[in-house]
């Protein structure tokens, strides 16, 4: 798999670090720790005069997609009574992804240990395995901040994060230490220094320990800014803020996240933000000078009652060209993805499948979402239209 993005975790910062509900963004302090920086995976200039990032909707683990995962395990003779396979569930959308300078994946469940339990709605838990096929088909790190974080405390957290370590992913969003916490994710794409931030409105009544703050983000615009500021403050050129945010099942974006989506878009700080949560597919727009794509909608995700747009999505590409004051957003993309409930369920891009009735109808309904407030009028496009 080639992958040019790979992550750098820089800038440890000192006593004054990021925790939920910080307003301002911390000093940095003499007694720093030294940046630690993977070597890249492929030689790229220092500089490139472009890259781009592709993000994609919720990753969410039904158990029917647990049990396609197991049977596609077995067809391959990797069958067992704790053995899955995700990868031909997601391999629809593998060149897409694969081929991002940048790809990032929203994962909104837990992860176990290897060997479980797992389990469905509403306290989700899913096999590890996904971490690996997650890495398999091209992502280089996810958001993990959703209103699911917390379903199995802090070893839910803890397990998710270990999972996505084996397999090479990074992360942000939840943290098993303070000083994790602390560390913002920058990401070395083929030369230029990238932030991810993740943020959530909530975590479905479950609470952050009192001694522990810092286990995953709630949504406070003034504690995103501080994260965005402090990931420019470790050498980040642009930064991305992933917000899980909005109303389930309804597409327009809501008055909070457009205020919200204001404030973000006024800073200096932040370059892009990328919505999930409403499990349906949502516009996208700029907001200033600032690109918002709403709600990405569903990337996997097998609900107990399909509703036919919770199988929609999008991915979102964008490319970001340097300039003499900075980067900037030269080509906003969006490319409908859609679960087909098969059987076999199957992940599919819809810029480059074989029509059928159900995905034209898909494709065509997408459109109409996505460029409802205006995208079209400052670039937005889709592959193929």
């Amino acid at each position: 798999m080639s992958r040019r993005a790979v992550a750098a975790v820089l800038g440890v910062l000192g006593t004054a670090g990021l925790v939920a509900g910080c307003s301002s963004a911390p000093e940095p302090g003499p007694d720093e720790a030294a940046a630690r920086t993977a070597e890249p995976t492929a030689t790229s200039p220092a500089e490139p005069p472009s890259f781009n990032v592709v993000a994609t909707g919720d990753i969410l683990i039904h158990p029917e997609l647990t049990d396609q995962a197991a049977e596609d395990a077995a067809a391959a003779g990797n069958g067992g009574p704790d053995e899955f396979d995700y990868g031909p569930l997601l391999a629809g959308v593998k060149p897409l992804v694969s081929e991002a300078d940048l790809a990032l994946c929203h994962l909104e469940v837990p992860l176990a240990e290897d060997g479980g339990p797992y389990s469905g709605y509403p306290q989700f838990i899913a096999p590890p395995e996904l971490a690996g096929d997650l890495a398999d088909t091209g992502y280089d790190g996810c958001s993990t901040a959703s209103n699911h974080t917390l379903d199995h405390g802090t070893e839910g957290v803890a397990s998710t994060l270990d999972a996505l370590d084996e397999a090479g992913i990074e992360h942000t969003g939840s943290a098993r230490s303070k000083e994790e916490a602390e560390t913002p994710l920058v990401y070395d794409v083929g030369g230029v220094a990238v932030g991810h931030v993740s943020y959530t409105f909530g975590f479905n009544g479950f609470e952050l320990p009192d001694d522990m703050p810092w286990l995953s983000n709630p949504l406070d615009a003034d504690a995103l800014v501080a994260e965005a500021e402090a990931a420019r403050e470790a050498g980040a050129e642009v930064v991305i803020a992933s917000v899980h945010w909005g109303q389930e099942y309804v597409h327009e974006p809501t008055p909070q996240q457009r205020a919200l989506a204001e404030r973000l878009a006024s800073e200096d700080a932040i370059d892009l933000v990328i919505g999930h949560h409403a499990h349906v597919v949502q516009p996208i727009e700029k907001v200033g000078d600032t690109w918002v794509a709403w709600g990405l909608g569903n990337s996997v995700a097998r609900h107990a009652e399909p509703r036919g747009v919770s199988e929609e999505g999008i991915a979102a590409r964008f490319t970001f060209v340097r300039e003499d004051d900075g980067w900037s957003v030269e080509q906003a993309e969006y490319l409908p993805t859609l679960v087909e409930l098969g059987p076999p369920i199957r992940l599919v891009d819809l810029t480059t499948a074989e029509p059928t009735e159900r995905r034209t109808q898909a494709l065509e309904r997408t459109d109409e979402i996505v460029l409802s407030r205006g995208g079209a009028e400052d670039g937005l496009t889709r592959p193929g239209n």
